[in-house]
């Protein structure tokens, strides 16, 4: 991987290429990036016994740097929603994404946390958690394999390796991210977000129901 480093229109002599490696420092800031992400150690349902076999000596997701698990959203960039996201749970996923630190990320893991999954029809289950945090990656399965989530991760890779800083949200807003209004659970899941829509529903429905009267 190290080989990707060496910037194309510059040559190293032979000798020295394995040790030596001429590169942008934006490649080179992105690469060390891409190799040191640190997920959050929560799970949602089945997909996160995967999530759990592929830290495992067969699998081994420390060979990409991913190996500490961090507890605490405040320490981790990587947010792995693994499983069934119900409404319940929909306002803890956002108040844990807005406490991560930036740069952030969100893998999306399983057809439930992806649409909905089998579930998707239940009164209780969103119809994917990209509704309410925006989402980098999706593994699709149900549930995916171990391989499938490090593919994922190798996915994510590429996208931190292919931005610039011209795209960096958080360089541009001096380190703080977007936070995202928490969903209000009621009789139903409400967000905040779609105050103006809700609004122009009802006055719109309003003016056929008198239209209709008279």
């Amino acid at each position: 991987m190290a080989d990707d480093l060496t910037h194309p229109s510059i040559k190293v002599p032979a000798e020295i290429q394995g040790t030596v490696r001429v590169a942008t420092w934006e490649r080179f800031y992105n690469w060390c990036r891409s190799r040191s992400v640190w997920p959050m150690m929560f799970g949602l349902a089945c997909c996160a016994i995967e999530m759990v076999a592929m830290a495992s000596s067969r699998f081994d997701f420390s060979r990409f740097g991913m190996e500490v698990m961090r507890a605490s959203p405040r320490q981790a960039d990587l947010m792995i929603v693994a499983g069934t996201v119900t409404k319940k749970m929909v306002p803890q996923i956002v108040r844990l994404y807005n406490q991560m630190a930036e740069p952030r990320y969100v893998l999306s893991m399983g057809a439930c946390a992806n649409g909905g999954g089998p579930f998707k029809e239940g009164y209780s289950v969103v119809s994917g958690v990209d509704k309410y945090i925006p989402v980098d990656v999706y593994v699709p399965g149900c549930p995916p394999t171990p391989q499938a989530l490090i593919f994922g991760f190798i996915q994510l890779h590429r996208k931190i390796e292919g931005q610039t800083w011209k795209d960096y949200t958080w360089y541009k807003n001096r380190g703080h991210g977007e936070e995202i209004p928490l969903p209000i659970l009621g009789p139903d899941l409400f967000d905040p977000r779609q105050i103006a829509l809700i609004e122009a529903a009802a006055i719109s429905e309003q003016a056929n129901v008198e239209q209709a009267a008279g």
